[in-house]
């Protein structure tokens, strides 16, 4: 079995802090993102969680779906990328767009 704590590294480490800091008794921990100095994404992550590589891939791309939504990636182009299965990067999100003053003739 693949070490949890390098799965959840592998998946987060070129772009973000990464804090890993135990919870509770039960075995939970708080996993929090961070990226110059902002917090990207807080989770909690029960022991079962951790344990199981299918549980813990899931809950990898539940985090990188939330964090792309929140950049402004399309959730069809951000799905299907998930589940092609090959890892593509996403395409960088739209501009956003100004708003301008109409102008009045």
């Amino acid at each position: 079995m693949d070490n949890p704590f390098q799965v959840i590294t592998d998946a987060f480490a070129p772009e973000y802090q990464i804090n890993l800091s135990i919870q509770g008794l039960d075995g939970s921990i708080m996993l929090t993102l961070s990226n110059g100095g902002r917090v990207v994404a807080k989770r909690m992550i029960s022991a079962e969680q951790r344990n199981d590589p299918k549980r813990l891939n899931r809950l990898v791309q539940s985090i990188q779906f939330g964090i792309a939504i929140e950049q402004g990636h399309c959730a069809m182009a951000i799905l299907e990328t998930m589940t092609d299965g090959d890892n593509r990067s996403l395409p960088p999100p739209p501009l956003k767009r100004q708003h301008r003053p109409a102008i009045r003739l």
